[in-house]
């Protein structure tokens, strides 16, 4: 490529890391997968994974995930299963069963994990029990642990502690309208003390419990305040980095303040004096007021005397100390650090660090040492992404960046981290719907799962209608036809409709080249110069795919395919009809080294987002898989063939490289 030519496209060229890893977020294992797994995180980070493999390298990128095998939803989950439906098996079964199920989904989706682990399971929770014991033992090394009395829920009709999801309360963090509060975070991610509760009930017998004082340990977030409001504003400004990012970090930055009905300022009047130096704040237009605190240890002693004064508050979205053990039998062991008694990490910080378990894992798995996960965590050259929903911003982007922050900060070099980690690279996507309403698995809309949905459509049919919805820039809903109640028979299915590209377009363009190669060349495949201007759309389809790519813009990645393929088409729809009219064979060989070229590209750009039928493909080429690398981008199919005719696998009439589902030809008869 010329300068000249280069100089018509972005410069410079993004750049990639040597090394890289990918996570795909934790399901838990008290469930299956839902479409919302599938559809708005793992098909992402598996076409970024398997972009990368490409990209940089197979050996040079790893992609992890696995069951969450611990946490209150899972134990309460259990606790129904066995209630309810008489299961007899373990709690461990129970996640077992699970964690075959979520591994078979993805495996059914081609998500082509190096790993795909269990906290609690196997060879995998071996090295993540140790890794989180390294991890607490470096945080509290480094002096950033604090051990927390906290007033924990008691259920004394029950006579017993509750966990997170065994009391339900409303959120009390100022604007959010959740009526799922649980012991200290919403489902909507918002995290607060739990005396701050509103209205808590235990869902074991539906008393309201009482609160019993328990002490655990507790990373220091709020002093890492500071670190994070820099650190939101530095990505806001990268161009790989989504805004719903670092305006989601920003907005649980905020200083520590109290909200409280206007009905309720005489109240407030009679106790203020008492109460920590703080700032009134009046808000003529709002129904409440605000009394800002210099400190959040102020704040919570202002909130304990509104309490016992019978004062209703909300708190804003201040940083607490992020809880990192709990008294929950069925969890990771913690170590003790004081003498304390023996008590579990929390499921949300283990998870975070689980990422870099499953890392040794994978290079246990190659053969290699297991300390070379280092050099995909620590390193300078090398980068993390981590794709998650945006209900998750908080633990990843809050809580988990002011953890490694920590980490960096020791000047001990025992394992989890020799040297400095490096922040990873978050890419959340908004809300996928479902028919146009948020679903939940614990909500009264209940998402399909994924595995059904593979009655009705083929991987890729789905792979590539979630990649082109545009999740990136905003919340999307699912509308698949089969289960949409409003749907009419003429209507199109959204579905199918976006398979077409692949399942019409570019399977005839494949097919007509195939069998006029076997018509007229006796199956081999003609090399020679390529066009001018197809050498040119072709790198600039390139170069468009790379910087959409770099981005996380999915979307607009499958816009330059789809815009390339057609192009394509047209090209060799008109090309040899007129050789065919004119019978000229120089023609319809000229056409067919062009068009074999636009194939060639497409399929490489495609090659993450349908890899099946692009490995297919591959297969009837029979060329090897060099022809993925993007060290070989912009090289022709001459290159690939030492610029012979290259004989072709034979390709049977009606056999297709990317299918239907059966069930749609079903529909049409």
């Amino acid at each position: 490529m010329s300068e000249k030519e280069f100089n018509k496209y972005e410069i410079p060229r993004p750049e990639f890391p040597k090394r890289a890893v990918i996570t795909g977020g934790m399901p838990y294992g008290n469930k299956k997968l839902h479409f919302g797994h599938i559809g708005g995180v793992f098909v992402f980070a598996d076409v970024y994974a398997r972009f990368l493999r490409d990209r940089i390298g197979e050996d040079n990128v790893i992609f992890v995930s696995g069951t969450d095998c611990y946490g209150s939803p899972i134990a309460e989950s259990y606790r129904k299963l066995c209630e309810e439906q008489g299961f007899k098996g373990t709690i461990r079964d129970f996640v077992e069963e699970n964690h075959k199920a979520q591994k078979q989904t993805l495996d059914d989706y081609l998500i082509s994990l190096d790993v795909f682990g269990a906290s609690g399971l196997g060879r995998t929770a071996e090295i993540h029990n140790d890794v989180s014991d390294k991890f607490i033992r470096r945080l509290y090394e480094n002096g950033h642990l604090k051990k927390i009395s906290t007033k924990q829920f008691y259920d004394e009709k029950a006579g017993c502690f509750l966990n997170g999801r065994q009391v339900v309360g409303k959120c009390p963090v100022d604007g959010c309208k959740s009526e799922k509060g649980y012991a200290d975070e919403c489902d909507l991610g918002h995290q607060y003390m739990p005396e701050s509760l509103i209205d808590p009930k235990s869902t074991i017998t539906g008393e309201t419990p009482v609160m019993k004082d328990v002490e655990n340990w507790y990373f220091d977030l709020p002093s890492y305040s500071g670190l994070l409001k820099e650190y939101a504003d530095r990505i806001l400004k990268q161009k790989n980095v989504r805004k719903l990012v670092s305006s989601t970090i920003s907005e649980f930055l905020a200083e520590p303040v109290i909200h409280i009905k206007n009905e309720l300022l005489e109240n407030y009047e009679q106790i203020k004096t008492e109460m920590p130096e703080h700032e009134f704040i009046e808000e003529p237009k709002k129904p409440s007021f605000t009394i800002k605190f210099k400190s959040l240890d102020e704040m919570n002693t202002a909130c304990g005397m509104l309490s016992q004064n019978g004062i209703r508050y909300r708190t804003g979205k201040t940083l607490v100390p992020f809880r990192l053990t709990g008294n929950i039998e069925w969890g990771v062991p913690a170590p003790v650090l004081e003498g304390e008694d023996p008590l579990t990490v929390w499921v949300w910080p283990e998870s975070l660090w689980a990422p870099i378990s499953f890392t040794k894992a994978v290079l246990e798995k190659r053969g290699r040492n297991m300390d070379e996960w280092r050099d995909f965590w620590c390193s300078k050259d090398a980068q993390v992404y981590q794709f998650i929903g945006a209900d998750n911003i908080y633990f990843y982007g809050v809580a988990e960046m002011g953890m490694f922050m920590a980490l960096q900060k020791g000047e001990n070099t025992s394992d989890p981290a020799d040297g400095e980690m490096q922040l990873p690279i978050l890419c959340a996507n908004n809300h996928i719907l479902f028919l146009d309403k948020k679903a939940s698995s614990s909500g009264a809309i209940k998402p399909p799962m994924a595995a059904d949905l593979l009655d009705f459509y083929t991987a890729e049919q789905l792979r590539m209608h979630f990649l082109g919805l545009g999740l990136g820039q905003r919340s999307v809903s699912f509308m698949p036809k089969p289960y949409n109640p409003d749907a009419k028979p003429e209507d199109a299915d959204p579905v199918v409709k976006d398979g077409f590209l692949l399942s019409n377009v570019f399977n005839r363009i494949i097919r007509t080249c195939f069998y006029t190669t076997q018509k007229y060349f006796g199956g081999e495949m003609p090399v020679g110069e390529i066009d001018g201007q197809i050498i040119e759309d072709s790198k600039k389809a390139v170069l468009d795919y790379e910087r959409f790519m770099y981005r996380f813009e999915f979307h607009q990645a499958t816009y330059v395919l789809d815009s390339y393929i057609r192009k394509a088409s047209k090209y060799m729809a008109k090309n040899l009809g007129d050789a065919d009219k004119a019978d000229d064979n120089a023609l319809r060989e000229k056409t067919l080294v062009n068009v074999f070229h636009m194939i060639r590209t497409a399929a490489v750009l495609l090659h993450p987002m349908a890899p099946k039928g692009t490995e297919m493909l591959l297969e009837y080429l029979q060329l090897d898989k060099s022809f993925w690398s993007w060290d070989r981008i912009f090289d022709t199919m001459s290159d690939f063939t030492d610029g012979k005719a290259h004989k072709l696998k034979f390709l049977e009439p009606r056999v297709d490289f990317f299918t239907r589902h059966p069930s749609q030809f079903e529909s049409e008869e």
